[in-house]
């Protein structure tokens, strides 16, 4: 007979992961806010660690955590987690997709609010004015949206922005012809995605291969006038270069929710969210309570099945 498994659940998560932890029989320490010191300290006690991006999963932690058998991301990206060290030390790594709807909304929610300038508007009648008609937007019926990355979310921003009339250029390394086409798409090359979309959407990891992906060149290539959004990481994304390109004029607007260092630390990252030509948003893509708890299911099912032998 195995002994009780134990959770070290690291980050904010919701309730609903806990209490199915528990109902599946795991010992489960609830410390969002664990600094990594007493990580270092405490790690070799637990058998799982559930994450989000706060905490860094490196080679240095997984050494420590010495009885660690699962680290469990509450989400979809990875970039947060050293794979090769968890592979090479026998680590299984789980993760649940369950905020995909919740982020390709906030995708599409950010793009007509870009498009219709809602925030300035939002501003400026606060401040006491009544500015009708001084800023016309544009609508998104008509227009190309170019999605770089068609994995979960990507496709589905792509469905999304179909049905407001929009056509839809999709760019991924690997081929996505099929999905593409039963998405609405039209498979494209990143370079003809860029020159053709009046807006483009990023879905992508953050890998060697897309740290900054979207630099100075990529900019350049872009139709003048295009708007920017960006729901995957910040650093897919030169900064400096996203925050010239608003200043030229040769981009209309920039939505992000994600910023490479979060929150931001950079005297560029503070002049770029304040930019009259940005909307900022801080991180908010899974935070719906319907992306929370389907994470929380699919989290607590991933677990269980991987630690299936020690539940008994």
């Amino acid at each position: 007979m195995f002994g009780v498994p134990s959770v070290l659940v690291a980050d904010p998560v919701d309730s609903l992961l806990l209490r199915l932890l528990s109902e599946r029989g795991f010992e489960v320490e609830y410390r969002p806010k664990v600094s990594r010191e007493e990580l270092l300290r405490e790690a070799h006690r637990f058998d799982v660690l559930v994450v989000r991006s706060r905490t860094r999963v490196d080679s240095e932690l997984l050494k420590a955590a010495t009885s660690l058998k699962v680290v469990a991301r509450a989400g979809a990206g990875l970039d947060n987690i050293d794979l090769e060290a968890a592979r090479r030390l026998g680590v299984k790594v789980v993760y649940s997709a369950g905020a995909s709807q919740s982020v390709a909304e906030l995708t599409i929610g950010l793009l007509v609010a870009a498009f219709r300038m809602i925030p300035l508007y939002d501003r400026l009648v606060k401040l006491g004015e009544w500015p009708k008609g001084r800023y016309p937007g544009r609508e998104l019926a008509g227009k190309t949206l170019g999605v770089i990355g068609f994995g979960r979310i990507g496709s589905r921003v792509a469905k999304l922005a179909k049905a407001l009339g929009m056509h839809v250029l999709a760019y991924d390394k690997r081929d996505i012809a099929g999905e593409a086409r039963e998405a609405g798409a039209e498979p494209s090359s990143l370079s003809y995605l860029l020159s053709e979309s009046h807006a483009i959407t990023l879905h992508v990891p953050l890998t060697r291969e897309t740290y900054r992906m979207i630099s100075w060149r990529e900019l350049e290539a872009m139709r003048d006038g295009a708007v920017l959004v960006n729901t995957s990481r910040g650093a897919v994304v030169d900064g400096r270069a996203l925050l010239s390109a608003l200043n030229s004029g040769k981009l209309a607007a920039a939505a992000v929710d994600v910023l490479e260092h979060e929150p931001p630390k950079e005297s560029w990252e503070k002049e770029l969210i304040a930019h009259p030509k940005v909307i900022a948003t801080p991180h908010i893509g899974a935070e719906t309570s319907e992306a929370r708890r389907r994470i929380a299911a699919e989290l607590a099912e991933a677990i269980a099945r991987e630690l299936g032998d020690e539940l008994g």
